[in-house]
């Protein structure tokens, strides 16, 4: 795959120029915990005392401080989603919340270059969003279970299937088969984008959970894809159920990638922006997150006079993404993250379609 530089746009038989070649390699700095370190860090160790020992700040802090100056002078912003650990979250992130909504707030900031602490398919949408903007990943391997279930053949050939057959695909897939659909949705706006067609039946993918779930809310016939998220396919009604038990007056907050049994104990559903608004506006005494388990630390950091109980499913995926890879994907300019543009025109429309869409 190809793209071409600016700098070489219209000129024959043009040579790909790497991120690293247009901006540079920094030499690594010095990672020492110094008084000047502590001090400039201890604002952000009170954001996460209660998640990282104070013996361990001294590792964690000169990351942080390296990081926060660097992307300064690289003029980078680092976007985290709400599943990355609270070091990331609360230390280094200029702008947090689901994959949508990174993508979407950075294409409105003044920066050059994006650092995606996210999985692959978010910061391809970052890309797709911002395409004059240079997006890095921090490990090219941080991918995803839902998303690697279908490719964009696997739409072309669906389509042969059910000609004429709406294909609402969820954000979270490659910008493949975002190219091979109608329009995108996200968790929380799936039951409006199949309720904008006029036709009884639509293919909702690759999710095979949220489909379910969007099917319990319409009369239309949503044809699935047996695509799963590896944290939330785990959950279990059952285990669900004995916390009620073992916590009374617990309230209990789903995610809709979960399968129908579980949502239907769930006193509450929503996207990852749904259920932090859910516990920040209502503030329940106890309260459990049916999700992946970083996410409950994040907000617990914000919230005071808020129990949260964590059955922790780990996204390994997510995982991938730490502070020395940031630091080293600001030194070196990787891992760039490039799409087709032939591809990224039809992706980037399916994207502007439910961003568009009247709700």
């Amino acid at each position: 795959m190809t793209q071409l530089d600016s700098r070489t746009q219209g000129v024959a038989n043009p040579v790909f120029v790497s991120a690293a070649q247009r901006f540079g390699i920094i030499e690594r700095p010095e990672l020492a915990f110094t008084p000047a370190v502590a001090r400039e860090t201890e604002h952000l160790y009170e954001k996460v005392k209660d998640f990282i020992p104070a013996i361990e700040w001294p590792v964690y802090a000169p990351y942080v401080h390296a990081i926060n100056r660097l992307k300064k002078e690289r003029n980078a912003v680092i976007l985290a989603h709400n599943y990355q650990t609270p070091d990331i979250f609360h230390c280094v992130a200029d702008i947090v919340g689901d994959s949508l909504q990174l993508a979407r707030d950075a294409a409105k900031v003044d920066a050059e270059i994006i650092i995606q602490c996210g999985v692959h398919f978010m910061a391809e949408t970052s890309k797709l969003l911002s395409p004059e903007k240079t997006v890095l990943i921090p490990d090219g391997k941080a991918g995803c279970s839902l998303s690697e279930s279908i490719t964009g053949a696997d739409v072309r050939l669906l389509k042969q299937r059910y000609p004429g057959v709406p294909v609402v695909t969820y954000v979270n897939t490659s910008a493949d088969v975002k190219a091979e659909t109608d329009i995108c949705c996200t968790s929380s706006n799936v039951l409006a984008v199949v309720e904008s067609f006029a036709s009884d039946t639509v293919l909702c993918i690759p999710d095979e959970y949220l489909a379910m779930n969007v099917a319990r809310q319409t009369n239309k016939k949503i044809l699935t894809w047996k695509g799963h998220c590896e944290v939330h396919e785990r959950f279990t009604a059952a285990e669900l159920l004995a916390y009620k038990e073992a916590h009374p007056g617990i309230e209990i907050i789903g995610h809709p990638e979960c399968h129908p049994d579980v949502i239907a104990v769930c006193d509450f559903a929503g996207s990852t922006s749904g259920m932090i608004n859910y516990v920040k506006d209502n503030r329940p005494s106890k309260v459990l997150l049916v999700t992946e388990c970083s996410m409950a630390s994040n907000i617990q950091a914000e919230i005071e006079g808020v129990e949260f109980i964590k059955p922790c499913n780990l996204c390994p995926h997510m995982k991938r993404i730490t502070l020395p890879k940031i630091l080293d994907s600001l030194l070196t300019m990787t891992e760039e993250v490039l799409v087709d543009p032939a591809i990224a025109d039809r992706a980037r429309l399916a994207v502007e379609r439910m961003v568009n869409l009247k709700q």
